[in-house]
């Protein structure tokens, strides 16, 4: 059975945050974030990135169409720039 595709915005912007951001922050903290630092709205399917302090974890925030979806990447070596 072939289920329908959602249709994809193809105007996606990718936001990165600059600074440092403090990632004990949920979906409701990094929500707030993006529409006070970066003055957007987290629910217009935006993509939303966020690096911590020592650069090894960065937070990507995305709203896709049914709710906010939040992914976090580690690395293990090395940091994001």
């Amino acid at each position: 059975m072939d289920l329908p595709l959602k249709r994809q915005n193809t105007a996606t912007r990718i936001w990165i945050a600059a600074g440092v951001t403090d990632m004990r922050r949920g979906f409701q903290g990094l929500a707030a974030q993006v529409q006070t630092a970066l003055e957007q709205h987290p629910y217009s399917g935006h993509v939303f990135v966020f690096r911590g302090r020592r650069g090894d974890m960065v937070k990507v925030l995305w709203f896709d169409g049914d709710g906010l979806c939040l992914f976090q990447k580690r690395l293990e070596r090395g940091r994001f720039i």
